[in-house]
């Protein structure tokens, strides 16, 4: 495996972090995870660009320019003769003494690799199961951090109760997956949470809505209750890794009947012949 480390490409075992990396001691960073198909970043522009986004939103300065980060993730995909697959990308503030204070001439570290194809076309095609949890995350989930302790915790109590994901809700209103966008079909319409600081504004949800508009879909950005959500006609996820997946049910109860809806194979249809039409141009 090939490693991007700041502006160099080195072997992986060539590559080592300092224990006093701000990253590994605070999560004082921000990351992203770019799909690769047939050997091509998709969305790579939007991706870097959030890339950014977070890191400002945190006051750090990435010392490579967007277009130059690009450059090199194609050439990092290329060198590891990538595929099909992802690269995951993540900057930090860099290394000093610990402390939660910061001298603003730490010198930030970037790092990506590629991390091998995951097969989500059996999810895709089933449905998943997903429970509903408290959303107890920091206020500004616009930001991509490294900061992941509460979605990891009830990442994994979604597994442990069988489960793909877990549905956050914040005052009773549903935000989002614990890694994922959450979409509800009620009476043909879309509804999802409005990209504020309580969703991360994910790339896929970004793509989605604009082809929502573009088919003249009916597509409403509000925040919707755990009685509308179990209610729905159809409930999907969406994420870089899963693309679109439908949910099935949710806290034991069947959305659909327990299987796929057709409106949610109209839109997994739809994104795949949009990635494909993305790659090609």
């Amino acid at each position: 495996m090939k490693v991007l480390f700041n502006r160099e490409i080195l072997e992986k075992s060539e590559v080592t972090i300092d224990m006093e990396d701000r990253g590994y001691q605070f999560g004082d960073g921000v990351y992203e995870v770019v799909n690769v198909y047939n050997g091509i970043a998709f969305t790579l522009v939007e991706h870097v660009d959030r890339l950014y986004r977070s890191a400002e939103e945190i006051r750090l300065n990435i010392p490579i320019e967007r277009e130059e980060v690009q450059q090199l993730i194609i050439r990092l995909i290329n060198e590891n003769n990538v595929k099909n697959g992802s690269i995951y990308l993540q900057i930090t503030r860099g290394v000093a003494p610990r402390k939660h204070q910061y001298d603003s001439k730490i010198k930030p570290l970037l790092v990506a690799y590629p991390l091998p194809f995951s097969d989500v076309s059996n999810v895709q095609q089933q449905g998943v199961k997903a429970i509903t949890a408290e959303d107890l995350r920091w206020l500004r989930c616009d930001i991509k951090s490294l900061n992941l302790l509460y979605n990891i915790m009830i990442k994994q109590e979604a597994h442990e109760q069988g489960a793909y994901e877990a549905i956050l809700l914040r005052d009773g209103q549903v935000t989002e997956g614990s890694s994922s966008n959450i979409f509800i079909v009620k009476d043909d319409t879309i509804y999802t949470h409005p990209a504020n600081n309580y969703i991360l504004n994910g790339i896929t949800r970004i793509k989605l809505l604009q082809l929502f508009h573009q088919k003249e879909w009916k597509i409403k950005e509000q925040p919707v209750s755990k009685q509308f959500l179990l209610s729905a006609d159809e409930v999907f996820l969406t994420s870089t890794t899963n693309e679109v997946v439908p949910i099935t049910m949710i806290d034991e109860v069947k959305i659909n009947d327990g299987k796929p809806g057709s409106f949610t194979r109209k839109i997994q249809q739809a994104f795949t012949e949009l990635v494909k039409e993305e790659i090609r141009g």
